[in-house]
């Protein structure tokens, strides 16, 4: 189902902008009109006809409501089911996907211990095409104060061992069952070499995309899913000679077999159109 997102930088525009969320789409390769945290205490009314009169293209757009548990949950998913957009992502999921969803393609958010604990299960749910995860509300809910480490202590800037698992277990999950997957935002939008190992990582790993706060982290999520030269030039080494192969082959003093071809496959697929 990655062919949902058409891009690795993913930005997100406050619903409550309207203003934003036109700049944010010509900028980013997808949007996410933000109805939760990045929406702040936001006046419904107004969000509400911010996403309906935003123009923007439904096939690069996706609309993030509240959580299950919130009062307006329902009025939001209702208000999406009255548009053109259909990729929905949804926070603060516990064990399941609520039912209210069906009909809609949901990205299912992995911030919960709860949701952290039921991968498997959210994961294998029709209605999900894909999976986000959210370190700080995880930190938070499971009683921490940081989810990275600090400068006083070894691996400064790293996720902590919690987060990492976490990662893993929806990346892993979520492709046993078909499913994309998105990384998570980098908070410090400053930071620009740490975003850009991160999202390299992301990239690398098999993620479709990562998630932006602001608009000066695009160009470096794309650079990171961009393949270097060497890399773009190996792949296509590889794919050309496999041809003149049935099986596994040496290529520059490297055996070569299936799973490397497909490697070298998934290269090519990461440069720009």
């Amino acid at each position: 189902m990655s062919e949902l997102i058409c891009g690795p930088a993913i930005l997100f525009a406050p619903a409550g902008r309207a203003e934003i969320i036109p700049k944010a789409a010509s900028k980013a390769d997808m949007v996410i009109i933000d109805l939760e945290d990045g929406a702040g205490e936001v006046d419904r009314e107004v969000a509400y006809r911010n996403i309906r009169e935003s123009g923007l293209d439904p096939k690069r757009t996706i609309v993030r409501t509240v959580g299950p548990s919130d009062p307006h949950f329902l009025a939001d998913v209702e208000m999406v089911k009255s548009t053109d957009f259909t990729l929905v992502m949804v926070p603060k999921l516990l064990g399941s996907v609520p039912e209210e969803l069906d009909g809609l393609n949901i990205i299912a958010m992995i911030e919960t211990p709860q949701a952290a604990t039921s991968i498997p299960q959210i994961a294998a749910d029709p209605k999900v095409v894909g999976m986000f995860w959210g370190a700080e509300d995880l930190t938070h809910l499971l009683g921490g104060t940081h989810s990275r480490f600090l400068g006083d202590e070894s691996n400064e800037g790293s996720y902590r061992d919690t987060m990492r698992l976490t990662r893993a277990l929806m990346h892993l999950h979520a492709a046993a069952n078909g499913k994309f997957t998105i990384d998570a935002i980098h908070a410090d939008f400053h930071d620009e070499e740490g975003l850009y190992l991160e999202a390299v990582d992301a990239a690398r790993t098999g993620f479709a995309g990562t998630a932006c706060i602001h608009p000066k982290q695009i160009e470096i999520v794309r650079r990171a899913y961009r393949p270097e030269a060497n890399q773009l030039e190996w792949a296509k080494k590889v794919v050309e000679e496999a041809e003149n192969h049935p099986g596994a082959f040496k290529l520059d003093g490297q055996m070569i077999d299936a799973p490397l071809i497909s490697q070298a496959r998934m290269v090519i697929s990461r440069q720009p159109a």
